[in-house]
């Protein structure tokens, strides 16, 4: 059958589905990776049925969202649990967020999946905080999660990013952290794209200047840092800084537009995975890093490079909302039975935006079911009103 795609421009285009998945979809996951670190930032699902508003509390779905857990780690990647991919501060609140960690947690123990957990401190009112009342509410977070038996991630907070007043206060903060920590945590460092509350994070709006606070953060507690989380949509600068990281801190790339390079690296080093993008493209990413394994780097960017610009589109500006393309893509490959999301973000993309996502995506063959991508893309198009 011939789709009818609406543009930017309200034309439709012809375009002829593919029939049969990528065939690395068909893999069976072998052993655990070797050469990288790799985790998938998650999404969750939202419960359709939930008598709630963007304003309400989010209503999740638990069995779906933990299935789609599984079937990460069926494929040997770690799922990075409560971060930006989850919503955090767009439609899921703390005690959600608390409530994901718990769950997560323990079906990682019951399935032997790696997981790491987000630290924040979004149960503050940003505008009102104090300090001390940014370091409480990120030693809360980072309590739940070290009971849960998680490591932890310690995520840029909006708080403090509009409480302190230069660079000695976070590293005040992230010091009294690490110290307390009970094992090594990743810390993040998420651009202003994915989050404008975070601009001048590091205590500077020049990056150079942010990078050297960051760095001193890290050397003054290297034995407390397993790696860095860099979310800056920038490959020159990750390479810069992963080469200035103490020996044994890692770099994960969170740069969603350049993540088969960074992974692949250069004869300096190389990044590992801690990606948004490894939500939708789960066994593919696997698959290539397996390849990659192998010693086989041309494979794997052979597998990899042709997603960057499906990546690219979910990502475009304005970039936090690429969440809505990652469920709309986890709908269409039957991870989930509905499109809808907490916090109404399913609205947050336009009908052009998700028919050219479609398309990206099933021309890579990333629906394990492509005739059942199909029926819901046709259907979303009707809603729409635009008749096949």
């Amino acid at each position: 059958m011939t789709l009818h795609l609406p543009d930017a421009h309200g034309a439709l285009r012809a375009y002829e589905p593919r029939t049969e998945p990528l065939p690395a979809l068909r893999a069976t996951p072998g052993s655990a990776f070797t050469s990288r670190t790799v985790f998938s930032a998650a999404h969750v699902v939202a419960d359709p049925y939930a008598d709630t508003g963007p304003d309400g509390p989010a209503a999740v779905d638990w069995d779906a969202t933990l299935a789609f857990r599984r079937h990460l780690w069926s494929h040997g990647l770690g799922v990075a649990e409560a971060m930006d991919t989850a919503q955090r501060g767009m439609g899921l609140d703390w005690a959600g967020a608390a409530e994901l960690i718990r769950r997560s947690a323990a079906e990682a123990r019951a399935t032997g999946g790696r997981i790491a957990c987000g630290v924040g401190t979004d149960q503050l009112a940003t505008a009102a905080a104090t300090l001390a009342e940014v370091r409480s509410a990120y030693e809360e977070q980072l309590a739940v999660v070290e009971e849960s038996g998680a490591q932890a991630i310690l995520m840029a907070s909006r708080a403090l990013a509009a409480t302190a007043q230069g660079p000695d206060d976070y590293l005040e903060v992230y010091g009294h952290l690490l110290r307390q920590a009970a094992e090594p945590v990743i810390l993040h460092w998420l651009g202003p794209m994915f989050d404008p509350a975070l601009e001048g994070y590091w205590g500077s709006s020049d990056l150079d200047t942010a990078t050297d606070t960051f760095l001193e953060v890290i050397a003054a507690h290297p034995d407390k840092v397993d790696g860095i989380k860099v979310s800056l949509l920038d490959a020159r600068r990750e390479v810069d800084l992963r080469r200035r990281l103490p020996q044994g801190v890692r770099c994960y790339t969170g740069d969603d537009f350049n993540y088969p390079e960074l992974i692949a690296g250069d004869d300096q080093g190389f990044s590992h995975a801690l990606l948004g993008i490894f939500d939708p493209l789960g066994p593919l990413a696997a698959e290539a890093v397996r390849v990659l394994d192998t010693g086989n780097v041309d494979g794997f960017r052979e597998l990899l490079d042709p997603t960057v610009e499906l990546s690219r589109h979910l990502f475009q500006a304005p970039t936090r909302f690429y969440k809505t393309g990652v469920v709309f893509l986890a709908w269409l490959a039957g991870h989930q039975s509905h499109f809808t999301m907490v916090g109404g973000l399913q609205s947050a993309r336009s009908l052009p935006h998700f028919a050219r996502a479609y398309e990206l995506a099933d021309g890579l063959g990333l629906f394990p079911d492509p005739k059942l991508a199909e029926e819901r893309m046709k259907n979303l198009l009707s809603l729409y009103g635009v008749n096949q």
